[in-house]
């Protein structure tokens, strides 16, 4: 798919994630309008761009050809996409909007309902890789919606990506980021509860890394979180309240389609453990801090 360039777009949603997304957009050759709940992120993110601030959420969206929302959670994606200010009513018919918040899978086919009453495209795309993979432009998006909508947005996600896949139809963006979460949450209380289990038992556990890394129990956890467990640093990446946010979503889907989740139920309550040791904006690899305090 050729790379496309130059395309009127708006960004709604300027935090750890959005902010750098948005950048990159802007790097590509688009012409970008952006909307944030705090105005001076948006000033200090046009004069680091050159892009324009926007009134509102809908005021972005006028003449945009593609819209991107990354915000908190479902309520604050219908806040800024629903309403007389919100992205729709500022949309044009064969506009595209875009979702990469981790929502549920309902608003997902929801949005998509109304996007479609008026003439528009929807994608819901949540996003794995964290901040440094938005800040590299290297993350990888899972996408639910339709293909001839999806095959006009790839060239434009490429801009801060290095995989970008269509799952389905709407909803299975959310539903694939659903399974992401579930596995990195039971991943990384194995590896806290390994390296603790190191530290207890004499080890130097960042040599025990540097081998145990070239073995199964190699994962990008290990890689990029292991030795900064071990000196206690979780002043990055992605945060405890955000993942507990993310658990929830899971488990109301498992309640509709009768799957158990047991261990990430479990470990849904050790993150309470952390947001308790006031680490709720912890990184998420601070699982370790329970078992160390």
């Amino acid at each position: 798919m050729a790379r496309t360039e130059g395309m009127a777009v708006a960004f709604i949603g300027l935090g750890v994630m959005g902010a750098p997304m948005a950048g990159h957009l802007a790097a590509a050759g688009h012409q970008v309008a952006v909307w944030n709940r705090t105005g001076a992120k948006a000033d200090a993110w046009a004069e680091a761009h050159r892009g324009r601030v926007a009134d509102s959420p809908a005021d972005a969206a006028r003449g945009a050809e593609f819209v991107f929302t990354c915000v908190g959670n479902d309520d604050d994606v219908r806040a800024v996409v629903s309403g007389a200010a919100g992205v729709l009513a500022g949309m044009a018919p064969g506009a595209v909007l875009v979702d990469h918040t981790t929502a549920s899978a309902g608003l997902a086919r929801e949005l998509a309902g109304a996007a479609a009453a008026q003439g528009c495209g929807f994608l819901d795309a949540p996003v794995s890789g964290g901040q440094a993979g938005a800040e590299n432009g290297q993350l990888t998006i899972m996408v639910g919606g339709d293909e001839a909508v999806f095959t006009r947005t790839y060239p434009v996600m490429e801009a801060y990506a290095r995989a970008v896949i269509l799952m389905g139809g709407a909803g299975t963006g959310q539903l694939t980021k659903m399974v992401n979460q579930i596995c990195i949450a039971g991943l990384i209380q194995g590896l806290a509860e390994g390296l603790d289990f190191g530290l207890r038992a004499g080890l130097d556990v960042e040599r025990v890394l540097d081998v145990i890394s070239k073995g199964a129990a190699q994962s990008w956890q290990m890689d990029n979180r292991g030795k900064t467990m071990v000196r206690g640093e979780f002043d990055f990446g992605f945060a405890v309240d955000w993942m507990r946010k993310d658990l929830a979503i899971c488990m109301e889907e498992a309640e509709r389609n009768g799957t158990a989740l047991e261990v990430a139920r479990l470990v849904d309550g050790f993150y309470a453990d952390v947001q308790a040791q006031d680490g709720g904006r912890w990184d998420t690899s601070s699982l370790i801090a329970r078992l160390r305090k």
